[in-house]
């Protein structure tokens, strides 16, 4: 764990033009990685040592670095080492998929009423854009974020200065910033075996012809009404063509789609060609109640176009889910509280730093600390007398370092973050107190 942190930690070092910057940097890493219930400058400044979090709120908004320079070290970093610690011929998939962060006010870079996937419906936050890298049997990092930024904001030359967005920013949907994640990452050497996705990049056409002209295989998730051409030129919706051609139970096989922490993840699955070369409809259903779930899937000529591996890579979408909910209750991937965009990015380059050097870390130990027992093989076989260990899993991995390293703060350091904190609320409130009186002043004349 060490010799990963200080390896990645010395290949950003170059990136930064000033040392201050890049130690603080380190400290960041290190300070999202701890135990710390919330992660923002107060909190961080406090874990690191420092009197203020103004160094902190330094390098994420003023200091002078390189924040996609950073991102490409990381990705190179977490292929490589995913890489090594797999098993030759396992499959690698890159996995599209956004996650947000709540935000209350209206003055954050990309904030908008909309959907979020963590709020269960429409609220007021930003949504991000990720490329995850999964190897089978290995581990999975993210290697690639682009915020969304809506239109509007664009448009607008007050809240585009104010955000701090780029003045070469053109709007972009959520496709077409996969788009640029995917052509990064192919900059930087990253083969894919597959990518995978849910339906809002099912559904980008740029983003499957991009895909398609790159001679890269996927398997992405596409609504019901989907309209697909079968042979003989007959234009089904996704429904329609399961009605018609998947009706006998002889058409479906029952597979993995991968292990879960409870088992197997057992579904049934049945696949259609389309009047397209190399292209299928690949569809999933619930063996309980009957639930169908439809995924596009493009194979190149030239590489094996089958059942069982089409199935494995549908399955190897999920764990970008669990990147998410590791790095927000972990490493505090949602917990940022900056403004400006450059500063929300950095934010989150920081959080994949410490995130990718906790999963290769997990991942080059997953064999050996495997020691589970058989798996029961009848209901109501006798559990056995030790049932091992599971591998070493992200959070057991943070756990561990941190409880080797050490880390806990003086009285004095703890008596001055009181007064510090109790000082700024006391300004916080007396300004509130005038701002009310302001306003009840203007109501009554």
């Amino acid at each position: 764990m060490h010799r990963n942190l200080d390896d990645l930690m010395t290949a950003l070092a170059p990136l930064f033009s000033r040392i201050e910057p890049r130690l603080q940097a380190a400290k960041y890493v290190r300070a999202v990685m701890s135990e710390l219930p919330r992660r923002n400058g107060w909190t961080i400044a406090e874990w690191i040592g420092d009197r203020r979090p103004d160094a902190t709120q330094r390098l994420l908004n003023r200091a002078r670095w390189d924040t996609a320079g950073a991102m490409s070290t990381i990705r190179r970093f977490a292929v490589t080492r995913l890489d090594t610690a797999a098993r030759p011929g396992n499959l690698t998939i890159g996995v599209l998929d956004e996650s947000g962060q709540e935000k209350k006010g209206v003055a954050t870079a990309g904030v908008k009423r909309q959907h979020m996937g963590c709020a269960g419906g429409i609220d007021n936050g930003i949504n991000t854009v990720y490329l995850a890298y999964v190897r089978a049997d290995a581990g999975h990092a993210l290697i690639g974020a682009r915020q969304w930024i809506p239109a509007e904001q664009i448009s607008d030359p007050v809240t585009a200065i104010t955000t701090g967005l780029p003045l070469h920013l053109a709007f972009a949907t959520k496709g077409e910033l996969a788009i640029d994640l995917l052509r990064e990452a192919y900059a930087d050497g990253v083969r894919l075996d597959f990518v995978a996705g849910d339906e809002v990049y099912g559904a980008c056409t740029k983003l499957r012809t991009f895909l398609e002209e790159h001679g890269q295989a996927y398997v992405l998730r596409i609504r019901a009404t989907f309209t697909l051409t079968l042979g003989g030129g007959t234009c089904l919706t996704c429904e329609q063509a399961v009605a018609k051609h998947l009706r006998q139970k002889r058409t479906w096989t029952i597979r993995s789609a991968g292990t879960g922490s409870k088992g197997e993840r057992t579904y049934a699955w049945a696949w259609i060609a389309t009047a397209s070369p190399a292209r299928y409809l690949l569809v999933r259903k619930h063996c309980k109640s009957g639930e169908l779930a439809f995924h596009y899937c493009f194979v190149p000529a030239g590489q094996p176009a089958t059942l069982t591996r089409l199935i494995t890579a549908a399955g190897l979408r999920w764990p970008v889910e669990e990147s998410f909910q590791t790095g927000k209750d972990l490493f505090g991937l949602d917990q940022s509280q900056v403004r400006l965009h450059e500063a929300l990015l950095r934010h989150l380059v920081l959080v994949m730093a410490a995130l990718a050097v906790c999963a290769v870390t997990a991942a080059a130990a997953r064999h050996r600390t495997d020691s589970q027992a058989t798996r029961p093989t009848r209901p109501d076989e006798a559990p056995p007398g030790d049932p091992g260990l599971i591998p070493l899993t992200v959070a057991e991995v943070k756990r561990l370092f941190n409880a080797a390293t050490g880390h806990t703060p003086t009285l004095e350091q703890a008596a001055h973050w009181s007064a510090w904190r109790r000082r700024h609320q006391a300004r916080a409130r007396w300004f509130h107190h005038r701002a009310r009186l302001s306003t009840a002043y203007i109501q009554l004349n």
